[in-house]
């Protein structure tokens, strides 16, 4: 939680040197690691989906470890 010493620095930052943010050496480079970063979270996403989906099922009617949307297909998937 920022304070009000932290906000008032920030006001009278003018050259922003107060905040850092990530840096990349080339642009390549930060390309990479922000579509890197994009697809993780759509991975999150559909394993997310997956378990909801699969909790919705009635009892007994589990997906196959062996089927594509199995338990230890999903984790291996997305560690």
């Amino acid at each position: 939680m920022p304070s009000f010493v932290s906000g008032a620095a920030r006001l009278l930052d003018l050259y922003c040197l107060y905040d850092s943010y990530k840096s990349s050496s080339t642009e390549r480079e930060a390309d990479y690691k922000a579509m890197l970063s994009d697809w993780r979270i759509v991975g999150q996403d559909i394993l997310c989906a997956m378990k909801q989906f699969e909790r919705s099922l009635p009892p007994g009617s589990r997906a196959h470890d062996d089927d594509l949307c199995g338990a230890s297909r999903q984790m291996s998937l997305f560690q």
